[in-house]
């Protein structure tokens, strides 16, 4: 290891799953051509034209599926996108509408899509703190979300940020031995400082006998100082399934989760979490509320600051309307655009590989940056990388010149792997998706050109969620929406697609 290296330690080695199959056909292709070889064989000893008429129509059928874009899609999985797109259109559910003037029952503002159906309830830890818990019944999941308030990088050691990046990879490797938990995130919130705490903290403490001039700076300050500040929100939202086998009632999956917070809590805090808190029912509405009304932030923490609270419930925290177009997703006083990961740094990177993303961006409303997890068990896990070991191997020592050179970095990175996850590291899936929320259509462009600049020094390849905004505008959400929990085929079929 390099004295460099030493001082200034990099990170990465994630690889992506590799796909089953043959090159990228996958394993439903891949079992299509050996069966349409068969058939074809057959049908060539009955005669010539006999196979060419049973060749034809599978290679049609066979052809789309080796067709693949940048981010791994086929041709089929395209044609369904825009086909579903397509009947969501027809059927105006592109469309949101609540309130007492809507068709809706109950006349309230629930969250649209797929919040529509979430409940909220609440809990007491071990330290008799208020949590608040969202259950989802289709998949009959339950989601917690905890705030913190990271300590951030500025005038702290480099060691000290090694031992926080180590402390969050164990952090996320317990999480894979968490009972029943089925996916975590962490969402980044960035907007302006509309100024309301520092207004409260500040004017209630000047005299009404000092002096004019000392009156004056105070109240500059106040009113000048958040024009070039920024708040910044971190939440970690984490999902819990029941079997399927399992009859639990939602007072007993509570108590289960209350006990759970104290010892997740410690985890993020000497991960570098700050002060780390569970956040109550009251406090996952304001948030959702003021992600589809932008305006109404000030609002809110003016109310918080002098009530305590807002009082608002989760049946009130959706829009009153939304349209979700192609490219974009209109809410309330805002419109915003998301974006999906497809390709993650490639090599090593720094710890600061993604503080410039992370950071405020201006000319923004808001903007959320979520970085989905999917813990895998340690049994699924050393099945992975000894698969993927196996074949990194075999690519190898098969190919030549560039490719047998490609083959033997990937041989290396997955014999780290391997050696990491037998010494006791964990084995996770992630992905990241950015929202950002802007005033009006005419902004979003201005916006996507500061997502892509951002994006590039990151070095992160991403692409907007076209034709699915309102669901991925719902994930980058601190509401335990995890994606391959929603979809209708399974996820492991869709890898074998």
């Amino acid at each position: 290891m390099s004295t460099e290296a030493a001082t200034h330690p990099t990170y990465g080695n994630w690889r992506r799953p590799r796909r089953p199959g043959l090159g990228p056909l996958g394993l439903v292709g891949t079992f299509g051509v050996f069966g349409g070889l068969v058939l074809t064989l057959l049908a060539s000893l009955i005669s010539l034209y006999a196979a060419v008429i049973v060749f034809t129509p599978i290679a049609v059928l066979l052809v789309p599926l080796a067709i693949r874009t940048q981010d791994g899609r086929n041709v089929y999985q395209l044609m369904a996108l825009r086909v579903g797109w397509r009947r969501r259109r027809a059927k105006g559910a592109h469309l949101y509408v609540s309130g007492p003037l809507s068709a809706r029952p109950g006349g309230r503002f629930r969250p649209p899509g797929l919040l529509n159906k979430v409940t909220a309830t609440e809990g007491r830890d071990a330290y008799d703190r208020p949590f608040g818990v969202l259950h989802h019944p289709n998949r009959n999941l339950y989601t917690i979300v905890l705030g913190c308030d990271p300590d951030g990088g500025a005038l702290v050691d480099p060691d000290q940020v090694d031992v926080w990046v180590a402390l969050w990879g164990e952090w996320l490797a317990r999480l894979a031995h968490e009972p029943g938990l089925r996916g975590a995130s962490v969402i980044v919130e960035t907007a302006p400082d509309p100024g309301t705490r520092l207004a409260h903290e500040v004017l209630p403490r000047i005299r009404d006998d000092a002096p004019a001039a000392a009156r004056a700076v105070m109240e500059e300050v106040v009113e000048r100082y958040p024009t070039a500040s920024s708040e910044m929100h971190t939440y970690v939202s984490l999902t819990y399934g029941v079997p399927a086998n399992q009859r639990r009632k939602k007072e007993d999956v509570i108590t289960d989760l209350a006990i759970r917070i104290p010892g997740l809590l410690s985890g993020l805090v000497a991960a570098g979490g700050g002060a780390a808190y569970p956040l109550s029912a009251e406090r996952i509405a304001e948030v959702v509320r003021v992600a589809y009304d932008p305006a109404v932030a000030a609002d809110v923490l003016d109310a918080r600051a002098r009530h305590g609270g807002t009082g608002l419930e989760w049946d009130d925290a959706g829009p009153a309307a939304a349209v979700e177009t192609v490219g974009s997703y209109q809410h309330d006083s805002g419109v915003s655009r998301t974006w999906l990961m497809t390709l993650a740094p490639r090599g090593t990177v720094r710890s600061s590989v993604l503080r410039g993303m992370l950071e405020a961006a201006p000319g923004t409303r808001r903007k959320r940056v979520a970085l989905v997890y999917r813990p895998i068990d340690p049994a699924t896990s050393a099945r992975i990388v000894e698969a993927d070991r196996r074949s990194a191997q075999f690519m190898a020592t098969s190919g030549r010149g560039m490719v047998q050179a490609r083959a033997a970095s990937e041989m290396r990175a997955a014999e780290q792997t391997a050696a990491e996850e037998a010494s006791g590291a964990g084995l996770v899936e992630f992905s990241l998706m950015l929202t950002v929320t802007v005033d009006t259509m005419e902004q979003l462009a201005d916006a996507s050109v500061t997502v892509r600049n951002l994006t590039a020094a990151s070095r992160v390849l991403m692409r907007p969620a076209d034709r699915m905004q309102a669901a991925a505008f719902s994930c980058t959400l601190p509401a335990g929406i995890l994606p391959w929990e929603q979809t209708l085929i399974p996820h492991e079929l869709q890898e074998a697609l």
